[in-house]
């Protein structure tokens, strides 16, 4: 009996602890099925029931079951499930594309040769007629349903889209409301006798004007990220609406997003100031995947850790930047230095740099870090992607690739901070080690068909050894 009572206590331990994990990873438990099932061909009815699952215990059975039938296949991202983009009319695009491809073992078929324009940005047009068809006839034509889950955009290819020009109507409400707002104005700071409640009714109204002036101009704001824009380019029905939840996010999985998971594509960007500093992260990611990227990671919040307080808008970023200290701290990869007050990293502060997360500085890249080669790091502030090509510019993932870093993130233009990959969600599945740099990004991003570009190697995975072999 007593060793019956001993196996039964093990063996509970054991099934109680696999329960805990499940629940801790059920999205990524999701993500996975939904990515092996596309891999197998999967029957349709029960891809969309897994989708659709929010037990942990069947999810995370379905995913071994699955992991087990492909005994060679690891559960990240694979080359063959990635197309390749580049531009004719782009000197080195074409030759860096084929680098890549040659590096990666990314079957050559998996290359889309554009003929657009080789500047930063293109017009809505032109992404329309000369970028999205031949992409998207690529995919439903050399490839069969969901066999393809990422594209890469390679130095060459356009960085974003322009904005389309506000209507007639558009521009007569927006004067409408300034100058309505500025008699409002006008009345409550004219100097006349009025009481309290009338004073109370006119800032009322003006904060009203306020908030329609916003989702006027919000609405105007039309222009894209290239590659933001590609993740949803096998949808053919969709429209310039700007922003749009992205499925895959964490944060969004009890909720109806509009768009469905297999209309979503990861878009990932090999791009730089130079041909030289493509090549560069290229090489970097491979050699950090073979030796394990090692250094210290640089977290720069703002303010003192929000605790259990329920926060959101900047707060909450100053929280997730807290709870990513502690989430790189608790993996064991590397030690964490954690700045926690306005100041900034100083120059020079931040030796052997491999991962970096903070704010804010606007467009004035501070030297302070001593990039290791594959390192990862991101700068929470607005444009600090708006140019990749500027020889003047000091935004910070122009900057960041020029000093070393092999992948970034940041917006083409004004972003809304809530549109940012949450740190402690993208850190999370980074340092685990299991998924790749294109999807612990889908993963973390609310936002798609908006302003945030991920720049490197979507296969990257810079604690692949972790996994082992």
């Amino acid at each position: 009996m007593s060793y019956l009572r001993v196996f039964l206590t093990t063996a509970f331990r054991l099934l109680s602890a696999f329960w805990r994990l499940c629940v801790r990873h059920l999205c990524t438990f999701q993500f996975l099925a939904n990515a092996l099932c596309s891999k197998l061909h999967t029957p349709r009815f029960l891809l969309s029931s897994l989708q659709a699952s929010r037990h942990p215990g069947i999810l995370a059975f379905f995913c071994f079951a699955l992991v087990c039938s492909l005994p060679t296949t690891s559960m990240a991202l694979s080359p063959d499930e990635i197309v390749v983009v580049a531009n004719r009319n782009a000197a080195k695009s074409v030759s860096l594309a084929k680098y890549y491809i040659k590096k990666r073992k990314i079957p050559e078929k998996n290359l889309v040769l554009l003929w657009t324009t080789d500047k930063e940005s293109c017009s809505r047009q032109a992404y329309d007629k000369k970028i999205v068809p031949p992409i998207r006839r690529h995919i439903e034509e050399e490839h069969r349903p969901h066999t393809i889950r990422c594209l890469v955009t390679v130095y060459g290819v356009p960085l974003k889209i322009g904005g389309t020009q506000p209507s007639e109507s558009e521009t007569a409400a927006l004067n409408q409301l300034s100058e309505k707002k500025a008699e409002l104005k006008l009345r409550l700071e004219s100097g006349e006798s009025i009481e309290e409640t009338e004073k109370k009714l006119l800032r009322g109204q003006i904060e009203q004007i306020n908030n329609d002036i916003r989702k006027l101009k919000f609405n105007q704001n039309t222009g894209a990220s290239l590659d933001s824009e590609l993740s949803l380019v096998l949808k053919t029905d969709n429209d310039i609406g700007g922003w749009t939840p992205n499925p895959y996010f964490v944060g969004f999985q009890k909720q109806k997003t509009g768009i469905e998971k297999k209309d979503v594509l990861m878009v990932s960007r090999l791009d730089g100031p130079s041909p030289e500093i493509v090549r560069r992260i290229i090489d970097d990611s491979l050699s950090a995947e073979k030796n394990g990227l090692s250094g210290t990671a640089y977290i720069d919040a703002r303010w003192p850790d929000a605790g259990n307080k329920s926060v959101s808008g900047y707060a909450l970023y100053d929280k997730s930047l807290h709870e990513a200290a502690g989430i790189i701290e608790e993996s064991g990869t590397m030690p964490v230095t954690l700045e926690k007050t306005s100041e900034l990293f100083a120059p020079g502060q931040c030796k052997t740099a491999a991962l970096y997360c903070g704010w804010y500085r606007l467009a004035r890249y501070v030297d302070a870090f001593e990039w290791q080669p594959g390192a990862v790091g991101y700068h929470i502030a607005s444009s600090e992607c708006s140019t990749l090509r500027n020889k003047n510019s000091q935004v910070w993932c122009k900057r960041m690739l020029e000093e070393g870093v092999a992948a970034t993130i940041g917006p083409v233009g004004e972003p809304y901070v809530q549109s940012f990959p949450l740190p402690a969600i993208f850190f999370k599945y980074l340092t685990e080690g299991s998924l790749s740099l294109a999807e612990c990004y889908i993963l973390s991003v609310p936002y798609l068909s908006w302003k945030q570009v991920l720049v490197g190697d979507p296969l990257y995975r810079p604690f692949k050894r972790k996994q082992g072999p």
